[in-house]
């Protein structure tokens, strides 16, 4: 009988998920990050049935008949449908660590969640996860996570900067002895940038655009700072006096203006954390750097800006769109080590 025990717990993989507004990754123990899909789900209003998550749904957004909604389940990190959430996770959990047997346990999962959010959004968190088969439930705050994935010093007594610009929401702190010496959540983020885009060609222009036009001219050419060398794209859209379909040519200096408030609260914000900063962690900020993580640190130039206004030097960390996910693998890889940096330590029994 303990033979069998043993068994089915060595079955049970342990997972860690990055849970984004945009896009979600998931690293199982052992074989590292088998999972990264956008954070959308496909529903049919009619029956209540998911029809696609991931990938296959984001490639539905804006080209569903009336009764499928290809829909976000997170807003601004947190979330927003509680049932629709339940039924990603489980989908990312079985395709991730699919069950041998019956009596098999789940994982036990590690979640990021935003620094700050509230005692109910982790609950909901946790309730979503368990509902959806796994075991034990830790979260882990995605700051802390992107720094341990960045392979910073995080345990050391020293100062380190961390800038993690998601989907939904910017998470800026400053970490030291395993935890948060000061950190501040905007819910400013890629979303907004994409927004951003699409209200500067109603009012430039007048052209109506769509939310995956619009991350495409950011990903094309936008930028936070003046590029060395002039990019133009076309800009197809629905003109909004005539009706008819437009195409206009379109700069990285249009982009620019576009998202310039944006970029403008985000450097604000880390201006503003560099002034909270005890003066002796400042001091290692200033020879180790701030460093950028999360997909919105890929906007070209956007660490020229930041080093520019606040006189340290700014790095992008390797891979930013994973640094999340791979700071919880690495929670996960050494929890013993390690557990003292995770929100939420104690062991989670699954609802009634």
């Amino acid at each position: 009988m303990r033979f069998i025990r043993n068994t089915l717990s060595r079955l049970g993989n342990d997972i860690a998920i990055d849970l984004g507004t945009a896009n979600s990754l998931v690293y199982v123990k052992g074989k590292g990050i088998v999972i990264q899909e956008p954070t959308v789900v496909a529903i049919n209003q009619k029956t209540g049935r998911v029809l696609a998550i991931g990938e296959e749904a984001k490639k539905m957004v804006g080209r569903t008949p009336i009764h499928i909604v290809a829909m976000r389940p997170l807003a601004k990190g947190v979330i927003s449908d509680f049932e629709v959430t339940e039924q990603m996770l489980r989908y990312f959990i079985a395709k991730a660590c699919p069950r041998k047997f019956i009596l098999s346990p789940g994982p036990r999962v590690i979640v990021g969640i935003p620094f700050g959010v509230t005692e109910v959004e982790k609950k909901a968190v946790r309730d979503a996860t368990l509902s959806a088969g796994a075991r034990e439930v830790f979260l882990i705050e995605e700051p802390m996570a992107a720094a341990i994935g960045a392979r910073l010093a995080v345990q050391e007594p020293g100062g380190n900067f961390i800038v993690d610009i998601g989907g939904g929401t910017t998470e800026v702190a400053v970490l030291s002895l395993g935890g948060v010496v000061y950190a501040k959540s905007l819910r400013i983020a890629g979303d907004k940038l994409n927004e951003d885009i699409i209200h500067f060609a109603q009012e430039e222009y007048k052209l109506f655009i769509g939310e995956r036009t619009a991350e495409a001219l950011k990903i094309g050419i936008g930028s936070a700072y003046p590029l060395k060398e002039r990019k133009e794209v076309p800009l197809r859209g629905r003109n909004l006096v005539t009706g008819l379909p437009e195409e206009i040519m379109v700069s990285d200096t249009d982009i620019r203006r576009a998202m310039e408030r944006s970029v403008r609260q985000i450097v604000n914000e880390v201006k503003a954390t560099v002034e909270e900063t005890p003066p002796e962690l400042l001091a290692d900020i200033m020879c180790r750097g701030i460093f950028l993580a999360g997909g919105g640190a890929l906007l070209r130039e956007l660490d020229t800006l930041i080093t520019k206004e606040t006189k340290i030097p700014t790095r992008i960390v390797e891979d930013p769109l994973t640094a999340v996910v791979r700071g919880a693998g690495l929670v996960l890889e050494n929890l013993d080590e390690l557990c003292d940096v995770l929100s939420e330590a104690e062991d989670l029994e699954p609802p009634k």
